[in-house]
């Protein structure tokens, strides 16, 4: 299977409470920065991004999120619930031990390990969405294939963003870029190796 991570992001890069307050971001006073960004051409094409999934892989925070949120929504009542309801879910935690959203494992042990088991996995597309922690892992392990990064064009001024101040550099092979009618583009990156720096 092909990982791919799906991150709303805005223009300087913050990732954090974009769809609006929720319990694991108290306090945080510019949440839902990304909501009003989105018209029924954008979410058409993000509920097609989750059925084209064979999989999900999380980590534990955006996992919680989420099993509160879309897995407790009745069959048909969204393409993205019945996608994320309908198909197997994993988990990233070494503090889960009893995860209450069907069909769902925890993978406590060798991360690198079983994600590279699932990757082997005949299938389509092994789908990691928001996990801003998880994700900055996985691109430094070489385990992500594309990146679908949603950007909206506002600037959140604070945050957290999805790549930090120091951290490993990378190059990225654009792959697609499209532009929806309120202003978000979608960019898909592939990683490419180490960036190269002029020398003169």
């Amino acid at each position: 299977m092909k990982l791919t991570t799906t991150t709303q992001v805005s223009v300087d890069g913050v990732m954090q409470a974009n769809g609006g307050p929720n319990v694991l971001d108290p306090g945080f006073e510019r949440s839902g920065w990304a909501r009003p960004l989105f018209n029924s051409e954008t979410m058409t094409f993000v509920d097609q991004l989750y059925q084209r999934a064979d999989t999900f892989l999380f980590g534990r925070r955006t996992y919680e999120l989420f099993a509160g949120y879309w897995g407790v929504m009745d069959p048909g009542s969204s393409p993205i619930a019945d996608a994320l309801n309908t198909r197997p879910k994993y988990v990233a935690s070494s503090t889960l031990t009893d995860p209450r959203w069907a069909d769902t494992t925890v993978l406590s042990g060798d991360l690198a390990a079983a994600i590279g088991e699932l990757k082997a996995k005949p299938g389509g597309e092994l789908q990691v969405h928001g996990s801003g922690r998880l994700v900055r892992w996985l691109l430094e392990n070489d385990l992500v294939d594309e990146m679908n990064l949603l950007i909206g064009p506002v600037v959140v001024g604070q945050g957290t963003r999805l790549f930090p101040d120091n951290g490993p550099d990378m190059a990225l092979d654009l792959v697609e870029s499209r532009a929806f009618p309120k202003g978000i583009t979608l960019q898909v990156y592939r990683p490419a190796g180490r960036p190269q720096y002029a020398t003169d």
